[in-house]
């Protein structure tokens, strides 16, 4: 699965301004109801409530919130950079200045599952963390997340 064929047109924020979790789930719902045609409303309220479950923060300043609905018909991703990195209660403990939001049709288990996975497997690169946190501008950013995986990111 490639993330370019994820990643929403406009699904790229390379400066987001948030200074809680509250707010940064907020402005991607903002961007992704944009994007989808989904209420915003209904976006933020179900990303709280997979926060509730337990925290989407996923370590080293990366968290991946995800939730499904069932009126989308394909995944979709959008990417943040936060300017200044905000708690997420993530399990190291560490702010979080990099958030992938996945929205995903309800019947799409197996492909919500490979996105997640194929998410977590680029964030685990440092020098693609390090590319993610370094680049210019939205049109950088998006160039960085769709370039082919490099062959040690597994």
């Amino acid at each position: 699965m490639d993330l370019g064929d994820l990643l929403a047109p406009d699904g790229v924020i390379a400066s987001l301004k948030a200074k809680s979790k509250k707010q940064a789930l907020q402005e991607l719902a903002q961007r992704a109801a944009e994007i989808s045609g989904i209420e915003q409303r209904e976006i933020f309220d179900a990303l709280l409530q997979r926060e509730r479950l337990g925290s989407t923060g996923f370590g080293r300043g990366i968290a991946i919130p995800h939730v499904k609905f069932r009126s989308l018909k394909a995944i979709i991703c959008v990417f943040a950079r936060i300017e200044t990195p905000i708690d997420f209660e993530s399990p190291d403990n560490e702010p979080v200045d990099l958030v992938f939001l996945l929205l995903a049709p309800e019947h799409a288990s197996g492909d919500h599952l490979k996105a997640l996975a194929r998410i977590s497997r680029l964030v685990r690169d440092p020098q693609m963390l390090e590319r993610l946190r370094t680049a210019p501008d939205a049109k950088s950013l998006r160039e960085v997340l769709t370039s082919p995986a490099t062959s040690h990111a597994a």
